[in-house]
């Protein structure tokens, strides 16, 4: 029995002081367990989401060259924002993007990487810079709308008819560079842009990939210069998320080589567009 005036001292590690509560009973007891068991299960599910969004993640990207930052950036931009979620999405993706690279690097076309990727790395640069100087939610409302927008061209079959020619190339290069800094969506568009240079297609996919990793190279020193306590704050989810990143990565063409080419471009399609739709409603704060 609690007896009137006794106080129940808890000690809080997170915050380093105690906490006095007067007159505890089993009521307010049960209370605080119940927060935490049900804390637990939210690490838990999330911990689970994480995973499963990083194995799909890598497995798409190892078929299509893309779709890391598609998947993962809306599902953590739901727990702790857009701007943050971007940062913290480019350890995965740059992890993803590189054993990618090591495996088909000797399809890279170098003529159009140290031409067209060179202008992507410099648009990389300068979305990075103004992803630091731009809010949550307005990034969410630019991502959200660069998701639809691959989305609609995905399901509709318009993205597989989209080509540029070399010179608007090189522009949606640059562009595609700056998406990719401002909330790490490049991929739709770069690949627009691709072809464009009438790539075979291990050489496009290879190229691709090198591309989006010189983007990765320029934008996260920024990122760390300017957010480096918040993102070593959320490294438990970056490891999650880059272990199924990595999974997937190695076990993509054998998870998907069952699933017809339409086909999967159809669902790939659909998640971004419901993706893009949802961070359209819930951009962040």
């Amino acid at each position: 029995m609690w007896k009137k005036g006794l106080q129940l001292r808890l000690w809080r590690p997170w915050r380093g002081s105690d906490l006095l509560l007067p007159h505890p009973t089993a009521e307010a007891l049960g209370y605080h367990l119940s927060s935490r068991v049900e804390g637990t299960g939210r690490t838990v599910n999330h911990t689970f989401l994480l995973t499963l969004a990083g194995v799909v993640a890598g497995a798409i990207a190892a078929i299509s060259g893309f779709g890391i930052g598609s998947i993962l950036t809306p599902l953590l931009a739901a727990w702790i924002g857009t701007k943050l979620a971007v940062a913290v999405v480019s350890i995965p993706h740059f992890v993803g993007t590189a054993l990618r690279f090591v495996v088909i690097r000797e399809h890279v076309d170098r003529r159009v990487l140290w031409s067209f990727g060179v202008t992507s790395a410099v648009g990389g640069l300068v979305g990075a810079v103004l992803h630091i100087w731009l809010r949550s939610g307005v990034l969410g409302y630019v991502l959200g709308a660069l998701l639809v927008f691959a989305g609609v061209t995905g399901v509709t079959g318009l993205a597989a008819r989209m080509k540029f020619g070399r010179r608007a190339g090189w522009i949606a290069g640059a562009l595609s560079g700056m998406f990719g800094g401002l909330v790490g969506n490049q991929g739709g568009i770069r690949s627009a842009a691709l072809l464009g240079f009438g790539l075979q297609r291990d050489a496009f996919v290879a190229t691709a990939t090198a591309i989006a990793l010189l983007v990765d190279v320029f934008r996260m020193p920024v990122y760390a210069a300017l957010q480096f306590r918040e993102i070593v704050a959320q490294w438990p989810m970056a490891a999650i998320a880059t272990v199924g990143v990595v999974v997937g990565t190695l076990s993509g063409k054998w998870m998907l080589q069952r699933i017809p080419q339409n086909v999967f471009r159809l669902i790939v399609s659909s998640i971004v567009l419901a993706l893009g739709v949802w961070m359209l409603i819930h951009p962040g704060s």
